[in-house]
C-alpha cells in the first residue's frame, strides 16, 4: 500500500520537530514525519557519551517560541536537552504525526506526477513536498586506520557509546580531539588505568563560563518571561558581536589571546603546552569550550600522542612510530559533514542522486535549503547555512518557517512544484563564496571539515545572524513554478510562471 501525504518530513530531530510545529501553526495537517529511531531529539537522542552537552548557552539553544525557564545550568547537558525536545514535541502535538522505526531508503522525484516517490522500510509513500531533516551530526565518521580490523579489543565511536563496556581500569586510546572528545576525555580520565589521546591537530579551547542556575532565577523566568527573553537577547548580542571577528581575521587574533591565556593557565608543562598550541587562527576550525579538558591531559595516566597511523591486534601506533598498548579504542572523529548521507538517496527526475549532482564540484544550495534540479525538496542545515558564532536553532526555526510558507503558498495558488531558478541559485552561491574569502573560516590557515578536498567552503554562513534571518524568507519570485491541482497532485499544464511575490 502506498501512503499519500502532502508533506513528508525525514527525521524527528530539532529540525523535524520544528518543521512539524511550523506546519501545524500554518494550518497544514496533512504531513508525516519519518524517524528511524525510537524517539525525537536526533543527535541529542543518539549521543549519550559521558559529559555530552551543548557549547551554546541553554537560553539560546531552545526554540524562541517555546522557551524553557527551568534550565538547570547555563550550558545544557545531553539528558536535559533531550528532555526539552521531547517536552516541546509533546506540548505542540508533534508525536501524533511521527512514525518511529522507519528508515528512508530512496526518494525519487516523478516529474510527470509532480510528486516525490519515497521508498522506506515501512513501505511506499508519495508526497508533494519532501523536507529532508536527517541532521548533519548523524552519520559517524570513523577514521579508516590500517589494521583496525585486526584489533582484538573493543572499539566504538563516541556517537555509538558502548555503555555496557566498563572502562574502569582499562587501557584506552582516544582517536580524535574534536568537540566530543574534549567532553568525554575528562569524564573517563579518572577511572581508566591509562588513557592515550591521539591528536591530529590541536584546537583552540576557550574557558566555559558555566554554572548552575538558581531555582529562584528559574522561577523568575517563569513568572516574568520577559526576563528570560532579555537574557536570550543578551547572549545573542554578545555572539553577534563576536561574529564580526569571524569576518575580520585581525580582530579574531585579538580574541585568540583569551584562548592562549587559558592554555597557559591550565598547562604548565612547556612541552605539552607546545603540543596543544594550534598554528592557525581561532575560528578557522570549530571553537571548543572546556574548563576540564586541559587539566585531564596533565594527569599522570594520560598521554598525548601525534595522530594515529595504524592499529595492531592490541595497540594503536602514532605517526611518530610509538605504539600504545590498549584494549579499547574510542573514536572521537566527528561526523560526515561535507558529504551528507541524504545526498545518496535523494534522486532527481532523471534518476541522478544529489551526490552525483555534487560530484563535479562542491555541495551547493540556495540559502542552504533548496537545490537546483530538485523540485519541492527542502533540506535542513544544508551547505553554507551554519554561522560559526550562533545557535543552530535560529537557523532551524527560519528554515521551518520557510518550508511552511512555501507549502501554504503552493496550496493557496494551486502550484504543484517549485524549482529554484538556476540564476538565483548561481548568484547566491557566487556572492556567498566571495564573502567567505576573507573570513577566518577560509583564511585562518587550517584544514577543517568546513572545507572540502578542493578547499571549497561547504559549511559556513559568512554574514550575521540578523542577515540570515532576513534572507531566509520564502520568495516565490526566486522559483520557476508549475501550476496544477495541488489537492489532487495532478498538473493542468507545465509552464514556468513569472511571479514577483
Amino acid at each position: 500500500m502506498t501512503r499519500r501525504v502532502r508533506v513528508l518530513v525525514i527525521g524527528a530531530g530539532p529540525s523535524g520537530v520544528a518543521t512539524a510545529i511550523a506546519l501545524r501553526a500554518a494550518g497544514v495537517t496533512d504531513f508525516t514525519v519519518l524517524e528511524q529511531g525510537d524517539d525525537v531529539g536526533g543527535t541529542w537522542r543518539e549521543n549519550t557519551y559521558p559529559g555530552c552537552g551543548c557549547d551554546v548557552p541553554s537560553a539560546w539553544y531552545s526554540y524562541s517560541f517555546d522557551p524553557n525557564p527551568f534550565w538547570s545550568r547555563f550550558y545544557g547537558r545531553q539528558p536535559e536537552i533531550q528532555r526539552y525536545f521531547r517536552a516541546s514535541a509533546r506540548r505542540n502535538g508533534v508525536y501524533d504525526y511521527i512514525r518511529f522505526g522507519v528508515r528512508v531508503l530512496a526518494a525519487h522525484w516523478d516529474d510527470a506526477a509532480q510528486l516525490w516517490q519515497v521508498t522506506t522500510t515501512d513501505g511506499e509513500y508519495t508526497a508533494s513536498v519532501l523536507a529532508a531533516a536527517p541532521g548533519p551530526l548523524h552519520e559517524p565518521a570513523v577514521a579508516p586506520l590500517p589494521g583496525l580490523d585486526t584489533f582484538t579489543g573493543t572499539a566504538f565511536h563516541s556517537a555509538r557509546w558502548d555503555h555496557g563496556h566498563d572502562l574502569t581500569g582499562r587501557r584506552v586510546a582516544v582517536v580524535g580531539t574534536g568537540a566530543s572528545a574534549i567532553q568525554f576525555v575528562p569524564e573517563i580520565a579518572g577511572r581508566v588505568a591509562e588513557l592515550h589521546v591521539f591528536q591530529r591537530t590541536p584546537s583552540w579551547v576557550l574557558p566555559k563560563v558555566d554554572f548552575p542556575i538558581p531555582r529562584a532565577v528559574q522561577y523568575a523566568f517563569r513568572a516574568a518571561p520577559i526576563t528570560e527573553r532579555a537574557v536570550r537577547f543578551g547572549i545573542y548580542a554578545v555572539h553577534e558581536a563576536v561574529g564580526v571577528a569571524f569576518r575580520h581575521e585581525p580582530l579574531m587574533r585579538r580574541v585568540q589571546q583569551a584562548a592562549r591565556l587559558h592554555l597557559l593557565a591550565q598547562v604548565r608543562d612547556a612541552e605539552l603546552r607546545a603540543a596543544l598550541s594550534p598554528n592557525f587562527t581561532l575560528g578557522c576550525k570549530r571553537i571548543l569550550v572546556s574548563n576540564s579538558y586541559y587539566p585531564a591531559l596533565t594527569r599522570p595516566n594520560v598521554h598525548l600522542h601525534p595522530a594515529a597511523a595504524t592499529v595492531t591486534s592490541g595497540a594503536v601506533v602514532g605517526a611518530d612510530g610509538a605504539a600504545a598498548e590498549v584494549d579499547t579504542i574510542i573514536f572521537g572523529t566527528g561526523f560526515e559533514i561535507t558529504q551528507p548521507p541524504v545526498a545518496r538517496y535523494v534522486f532527481d527526475g532523471a534518476g541522478r542522486s544529489l551526490a552525483e549532482h555534487w560530484a563535479g564540484g562542491a555541495p551547493e544550495a540556495y540559502l542552504g535549503t533548496t537545490i537546483a534540479g530538485f523540485p519541492n525538496l527542502f533540506v535542513f542545515l544544508g551547505p553554507n547555512i551554519a554561522p560559526g558564532h550562533a545557535s543552530v536553532l535560529g537557523t532551524i526555526e527560519a528554515q521551518a518557517r520557510y518550508v511552511a510558507d512555501a507549502v501554504t503558498t503552493m496550496a493557496r495558488r494551486d502550484w504543484t512544484s517549485l524549482r529554484i531558478r538556476p540564476d538565483v541559485h548561481r548568484r547566491f552561491n557566487d556572492d556567498l563564496q566571495r564573502a567567505l574569502g576573507p573570513t577566518v573560516y577560509n583564511s585562518g590557515g587550517c584544514a577543517s571539515y568546513y572545507l572540502d578536498g578542493a578547499g571549497h567552503n561547504v559549511a559556513n554562513w559568512p554574514w550575521s545572524v540578523a542577515r540570515l534571518a532576513a534572507d531566509l524568507r520564502f520568495r516565490a519570485g526566486d522559483y520557476e513554478l508549475v501550476s496544477g491541482e495541488w489537492s489532487r497532485g495532478t498538473t493542468r499544464h507545465s509552464r514556468p510562471e513569472e511571479v514577483n511575490a
